[in-house]
């Protein structure tokens, strides 16, 4: 498995990339079909998220060693920028804070402040970050964003030690 990573490191940016798509969608499917609403902290891991699916697909689509490094580990900074993030929200799931603050609801935004400054707050979310509104396994959203971003840090992390240990 270990020569896989590095005779095909294009593919594997690629399946990364194919695995922050399929997840930005279910993300899109539990809010616009469920109705949940995500919350500040999703909302930033989602942005996490876009950054790590656009770095691997920029680096599939390139050649060579020194685009696979540099995109790579710009894919794993923003991956582990993802799992801290989820991180610190699973733990506020396990352990609630007294007071929740975790931003206003939408119509409130509008109504309240003019659009210049409605239109940044609603991409701060509206959901309390504190809620577990969806479960799978026993783990919430948090917990299985957090996982999946782990496993993007560790395949990335293995690939640019194999890229990087491998001279041209």
């Amino acid at each position: 498995m270990l020569n896989w990573f590095d005779t095909h490191p294009r593919r594997v940016f690629a399946a990364i990339a194919a695995a922050c798509v399929a997840m930005l969608a279910f993300g899109l499917y539990l809010q616009h079909g469920v109705g949940l609403e995500p919350c500040p902290m999703c909302i930033v891991q989602r942005y996490a998220l876009i950054l790590v699916g656009v770095l691997a697909l920029l680096a599939a689509i390139f050649k060579g060693r020194a685009a696979h490094l540099g995109l790579g580990v710009l894919a794993l900074l923003m991956s582990g920028f993802g799992a801290f993030v989820a991180a610190r929200q699973s733990f506020l799931q396990w352990y609630p804070p007294e007071v929740v603050s975790c931003g206003r609801d939408f119509y409130g935004m509008i109504e309240t402040f003019p659009l210049k400054r409605a239109v940044p707050m609603i991409f701060k979310g509206s959901g309390d970050c504190t809620k577990i509104d969806w479960t799978f396994l026993g783990l919430s959203i948090a917990n299985w964003s957090f996982v999946c971003f782990a496993v993007f840090s560790a395949v990335l992390l293995l690939l640019l030690a194999r890229r990087w240990a491998r001279r041209g």
